[in-house]
């Protein structure tokens, strides 16, 4: 399973310099609810809902959602092996939260500090 980061999602919206390859949307693809909050609000912040709000709800239709639930968010106040941006901490314990459930999942993600600190908790990163 591939945990999906808002820096793959948005290469893939907005037609970055950088879009993942096509083939990640062939897999089963998970993510926290952040995702859906973090997109949208960039979305709204480019004024791109009328172009861009069909293929928001369609990424966001293929993406299994992790709530942020009182166990996800406790594990975020907890500290990591690196320092950590608010939001960052939160996807980190997302996909804690599905290690403890006995899922395998490794992170896609373009955003260098997110993936360093995922690393240094043994999370394998899917290669881009």
């Amino acid at each position: 399973m591939i945990y999906l980061d808002t820096s793959v999602a948005l290469a893939h919206l907005l037609v970055d310099d950088i879009a993942p390859p096509e083939t990640i949307w062939n897999e089963a693809l998970i993510s926290s609810r952040l995702l859906e909050y973090e997109l949208w609000t960039r979305i709204h912040a480019h004024k791109l809902e009328r172009s861009h709000a069909d293929e928001v709800r369609s990424l966001l239709g293929r993406v299994a959602l992790v709530e942020l639930s009182p166990t996800v968010l406790a594990r975020a106040l907890e500290p990591f092996p690196k320092p950590v941006r608010t939001l960052d901490a939160l996807h980190l314990a997302s996909i804690d939260f599905l290690h403890k459930q006995g899922q395998t999942v490794s992170l896609a993600s373009y955003d260098d500090r997110l993936i360093t600190a995922a690393r240094a908790l043994r999370i394998s990163i899917y290669q881009l």
